[in-house]
């Protein structure tokens, strides 16, 4: 099963929710934003709803497609948690290398 952060990382995906913040649409008009089919369009946003970052809304014989606040809310958690974590340790590694050169220079004095 794809988390909500690998379902948005992937580009197609990532513009779909990017069309649906602007305001909800059908498959039709997404797809007309793509050079791919509209059954390929159908299923990026089944995987988008099954991690919780659309809904879709029957009307008639359409579905109107919107993302959805909390599940786009929890990736926003996700996302940030990520990135503290990923920064902190790229900081460590910097300055663990950092002071490599200097231990490597103060045992060559000795």
């Amino acid at each position: 099963m794809t988390d909500a952060l690998s379902a948005a990382a992937e580009p197609t995906r990532r513009r779909i929710l990017q069309l649906l913040a602007a305001h909800p649409r059908t498959v039709s008009s997404i797809a007309a934003e793509f050079p791919v089919t509209r059954s390929a369009i159908s299923q990026h946003l089944l995987l988008l709803a099954s991690v919780d970052l659309v809904q879709a809304d029957k009307v008639g014989r359409e579905r109107i497609y919107r993302v959805d606040p909390t599940g786009l809310r929890r990736l926003q958690a996700e996302i940030d948690l990520f990135w503290t974590t990923e920064l902190d340790l790229l900081v460590a590694d910097a300055r663990t290398l950092h002071s490599r050169p200097n231990q490597q220079q103060n045992e060559a004095d000795r």
